[in-house]
C-alpha cells in the first residue's frame, strides 16, 4: 500500500507564515530562559542627592546620576557639594573625588589621590565604574601634562627663533656693510 503525502496543509501553513511575516516567529527562538540571570529593573526610588554604599538596589544608578550631575554642575554646585561632603568616610571621599574630577585642573591631583586611596573600600559592584572614572581622569591629566610640555617647547622654540632672527639681522647688517665698503673701494679705484 502506497502512502500519499499530503502537501495541501503544509502548503497552507507555509503561505500563512509568508503572509504573516516575521511577526509570527518568536523574537529569540533559541534563547535560554534563565530567570536567575534576568536583569532586574532599578528601583524607581533611586534619587539620592548624595550617593552612598548602603542602598544596594540603587548603588550604581545613584553613583552614575551623581557623576553626571558633577559633570554638568557649575562652580557653585561643586562648591556646595564639596561643603556637604566634608565627612571623612570612604564613600564621602569618593564622592568628593567625583566632584573634583570635573573641577579645575588644579583639583585633578587631589581627585586622583582620593580615588586611589578609597577605591578598594567601595562595594565590588561599584569599583569598575570608579576605576573607569579614575582612568578617564588620569587620561585627562596626562593630556594636560603633554599640552603643558608642548606649550613650554613652543615657547622655547619661539625664543630661540627670535634670537636667531636677531643674529640673522646682525649678519645681514654686517654683509651690507661689507658690500658697501667693496662698492666704495671699487669706486675709488676707478677714479
Amino acid at each position: 500500500m502506497r502512502r500519499r503525502l499530503r502537501i495541501g496543509p503544509l502548503l497552507v501553513c507555509l503561505m500563512a507564515l509568508l503572509l504573516g511575516g516575521c511577526e509570527l516567529l518568536p523574537d529569540e527562538p533559541f534563547a535560554r530562559q534563565d530567570h536567575n540571570e534576568s536583569v532586574k529593573p532599578v528601583s524607581s526610588g533611586c534619587k539620592a542627592v548624595l550617593p552612598n554604599f548602603n542602598d544596594v538596589p540603587c548603588l550604581l544608578s545613584d553613583w552614575i546620576a551623581f557623576g553626571l550631575a558633577s559633570q554638568r554642575g557649575d562652580h557653585e554646585w561643586r562648591n556646595d557639594m564639596l561643603t556637604r561632603l566634608q565627612a571623612e568616610t570612604a564613600e564621602r571621599r569618593l564622592a568628593r573625588a567625583i566632584v573634583l574630577t570635573w573641577g579645575s585642573e588644579n583639583e585633578w591631583d587631589h581627585a586622583s589621590e582620593l580615588y586611589k586611596a578609597d577605591l578598594h573600600a567601595a562595594p565590588v559592584e561599584l569599583q569598575p565604574l570608579l576605576r573607569y572614572w579614575l582612568n578617564e581622569l588620569e587620561g585627562r591629566r596626562a593630556m594636560s601634562g603633554r599640552l603643558a610640555s608642548s606649550q613650554q617647547e613652543i615657547a622655547t622654540l619661539e625664543e630661540e627663533n627670535a634670537a636667531l632672527d636677531e643674529k640673522l639681522e646682525a649678519l645681514t647688517d654686517i654683509e651690507r656693510n661689507i658690500n658697501l665698503r667693496q662698492q666704495i673701494d671699487e669706486e675709488e679705484t676707478r677714479q
